[in-house]
């Protein structure tokens, strides 16, 4: 019989053993969001998730997250992705259109669209099945593993802008897409930089405006370079995986780690577009608790903006044919909007703020699907 100092010993020795075989086996890898930490795409989508996904992998999986441009820049975090430099990282596809004109194709329907939650779950479903985009992603050495949705941008300006007359001229960031084109339709001239770009911008008076969610004029500091809000609908962004992972990381990964890793991402994605828009909501408050101005846009703005939403349904098939190459623009667009009617019957009845109702949902009717052992797999 053992006495129990020897006991104790061994249980020590044991457990000894047992840490250094778990840090043996732990899977450490980079994550990218180019965003910064606070931004509810980093903070949620990133800081949180990666707490997550250890909780979930038992320590076995362990990213090393970094946030802002230090690593990636915007425009560079398809290739970071695709170089293995970020093993897993957010990918605005909007800044690389000739890389990505399936899942920009799909972006020119963001005018018209803006309920985010539906959004984050269909453009996920869609973009993890439709085989034209499935096909993107694998041509671009990219496995995308879950989505991003925006809050519907609206406009922070140095200049009071609620009519059709006060935007003419205005030099407005934009982040591409259909949005670029009503600009100019309404007389303004859209700017395509990179949110992080915004401040500097308006601070310096090369940007009159900027688009963007209503979380940014407290994140990133906007009511400090731009006084003026108007709350007009500009669209919703969504292109590009919140988490597009390197095709060869992605598939040295175990069965076991990949359904992990997708387990994991339904709950971030539920966890950050909740978040998100609640932050949106307070973020206009606090703005204008510190002197901005928020306003509404004028019946003839806004009548411009609702025009424009009638004529992207009238062309975007063509639009999806004629500039970015798509074979069969209508099956492509006719698959999204299905997807898309798909996920509001699913969320109907839903409590829209209850993290692990929409988690059990996005489990079922995304990853559910899929089969963690082929999926992404060449």
């Amino acid at each position: 019989m053992i006495d129990k100092k020897t006991f104790a010993t061994v249980a020590a020795a044991l457990v000894v053993a047992g840490s250094a075989l778990s840090a043996h086996a732990e899977t450490s890898f980079i994550a990218n969001s180019f965003y910064d930490a606070e931004h509810p795409l980093s903070k949620f989508g990133y800081v949180e998730w990666a707490k997550t996904v250890k909780e979930i992998s038992g320590g076995d999986l362990n990213p090393q997250v970094y946030t802002g441009s230090v690593l990636l820049a915007p425009r560079a975090s398809l290739q970071g992705a695709r170089d293995n430099i970020a093993n897993v990282a957010n990918i605005a596809a909007v800044y690389t259109p000739s890389e990505l004109p399936v899942a920009n194709a799909v972006q020119e329907l963001g005018f018209n669209y803006s309920d985010p939650l539906t959004t984050i779950f269909a453009v996920a479903d869609f973009s993890m099945h439709n085989k034209d985009q499935l096909k993107e992603w694998a041509d671009n050495g990219i496995v995308y593993l879950g989505a991003y949705a925006t809050p519907p941008y609206i406009l922070f300006c140095s200049k009071p802008v609620t009519t059709l007359e006060d935007i003419k001229g205005k030099r407005i960031r934009t982040a591409g897409s259909s949005v670029s084109k009503w600009v100019e339709e309404v007389g303004g001239i859209p700017v395509n930089v990179p949110s992080s770009e915004m401040y500097t911008g308006l601070e310096r008076g090369t940007l009159d405006c900027a688009t963007n969610a209503a979380n940014d004029l407290i994140d990133r500091s906007l009511w400090e370079v731009a006084p003026y809000t108007t709350e007009l609908p500009t669209g919703m962004y969504w292109s590009g995986p919140e988490w597009g992972y390197n095709a060869g990381f992605w598939a040295g990964l175990t069965t076991t780690q990949r359904q992990q890793l997708m387990d994991a991402t339904a709950h971030a994605m539920s966890n950050m577009i909740v978040n998100y828009l609640a932050r949106s909501e307070e973020a206009l408050v606090e703005a204008k608790e510190k002197g901005n101005q928020i306003a509404q846009p004028s019946p003839e703005l806004m009548a411009s903006v609702e025009a424009f939403r009638s004529k992207v349904l009238g062309d975007v098939y063509t639009v999806a044919e004629q500039k970015y190459g798509v074979a069969d623009g209508k099956a492509l667009i006719d698959d999204f909007r299905a997807t898309y009617t798909k996920w509001e019957g699913l969320l109907k009845n839903v409590d829209r703020s209850n993290i692990d109702a929409l988690t059990a949902i996005a489990s079922k009717n995304i990853y559910g699907t899929l089969d963690p052992a082929t999926y992404g797999i060449k």
